[in-house]
């Protein structure tokens, strides 16, 4: 296997994401303690907490998360579940088990980086570049003139990170139709789900549309609860989903006993607790939008249709790379400039930066940033 390359956003992470006073942007929603989490446990879920035995788990997932998984889907059952240690674990075993090096992918840019990085270290790997002057639009069109005759998957991430972007439904449905019709596998990571402002902007996820389609979801982002390193893949084809399987015999194994517990008891209050976090970002855009219109010659922004992340455009003259750079040296406010989030695959934007709106309490961060602005 080819050595990868370094994980842009993992490695600035590294050096900035527990150090840095502000983190103006964060990828996930504002978290909550176990106790917090606990108070929302049914009968069932605090009777599994307190008498948790900490042996191995099943591979495909403690059988109860894996229903209460199934029911957030349409068409799915738990059968079509497999969890993972996260959403990378599954991105990462997806790619190397279902990709051969004589195939053809096609991903969307910008993207999370592994999502273009792993399938390129087993195959050739074509990028199609959502549309930054059409609100992030995505082109099928275009997905289809990359299309080889050995084109064996097709991977997007909507809601989009890092910008947020949410296709109407006409544009999602032509996209899963097109992969159909090719029998082209439907790679679809679906992490900020249940996060959109406006109802009408969420999507079906492909594994109700698709009976090959793979919808990535996570407890980490739309959730707010990184720390419990729960993920899964539903799929409705279950020879897919026993490879993948047997591939995780090769790195977690299986779940954590704890995680997998808590994960069931917040997706058993997943209504509450979608609604808390949606709460707290349209608490927030009107905190950001007040921030960005103070400055028309530096900033253009446009808050995310989708999720907690959005990829505004800095105009000032010194570029956004030295923005971010001294801006965090300086006064200690985190964000992720567009170098973070270039591809191999397409151009992408030179000028952007992330930011996340998921978090309670920006203001003192943005005035700090506000002040440093002033202080130049």
């Amino acid at each position: 296997m080819p050595t990868l390359p370094d994980f842009r956003l993992e490695t600035y992470f590294s050096r900035w994401e527990f150090t840095a006073r502000y983190h103006l942007t964060a990828s996930d929603v504002q978290t909550m303690t176990v106790s917090e989490l606990l108070a929302l446990a049914d009968d069932d879920g605090r009777k599994r907490w307190e008498n948790l035995s900490l042996g191995y788990t099943e591979t495909y997932g403690l059988p109860a998360l894996r229903e209460e998984i199934a029911a957030t889907y349409a068409e799915v059952e738990s059968g079509d579940v497999l969890c993972f240690a996260g959403a990378e674990e599954g991105l990462y075993l997806a790619m190397r088990t279902l990709l051969e090096p004589s195939d053809h992918a096609v991903v969307i840019t910008p993207n999370y980086q592994a999502a273009e990085t792993i399938p390129l270290s087993v195959c050739e790997v074509s990028g199609v570049a959502l549309r930054p002057d059409e609100g992030w639009a995505l082109d099928v069109a275009e997905v289809e003139r990359q299309l080889r005759p050995n084109t064996r998957l097709v991977s997007v991430n909507f809601p989009n990170n890092p910008t947020g972007a949410v296709p109407d439904l006409e544009t999602w449905t032509s996209l899963v139709r097109l992969c159909e019709e090719r029998g082209i596998l439907l790679f679809s990571d679906e992490v900020y789900r249940g996060l959109e402002l406006d109802a009408v902007a969420a999507l079906p996820q492909a594994a109700d549309l698709s009976t090959s389609a793979l919808s990535l979801n996570v407890m980490s982002k739309a959730y707010g609860l990184p720390g419990l390193r729960i993920g899964w893949i539903a799929c409705r084809d279950r020879e897919i989903l026993g490879r993948l399987e047997r591939a995780k015999h090769y790195t977690s194994i299986c779940n954590s006993a704890p995680s997998e517990v808590l994960a069931l008891i917040a997706l058993r209050a997943r209504t509450l607790i979608l609604a808390r976090n949606r709460a707290i970002i349209a608490d927030n855009v009107p905190r950001f939008d007040a921030f960005f219109r103070r400055y028309p010659d530096l900033f253009e922004w446009a808050p995310p249709r989708g999720g907690c992340v959005c990829f505004p455009r800095y105009l000032g003259a010194d570029g956004v790379e030295a923005m971010c750079t001294e801006l965090v040296e300086q006064r200690g406010v985190l964000l992720l400039p567009a170098n973070i989030y270039r591809s191999e695959l397409t151009p992408t934007p030179t000028d952007r930066f992330r930011i996340g709106v998921g978090r309670r309490d920006p203001d003192e961060a943005l005035a700090v940033w506000a002040d440093w602005l002033h202080s130049r």
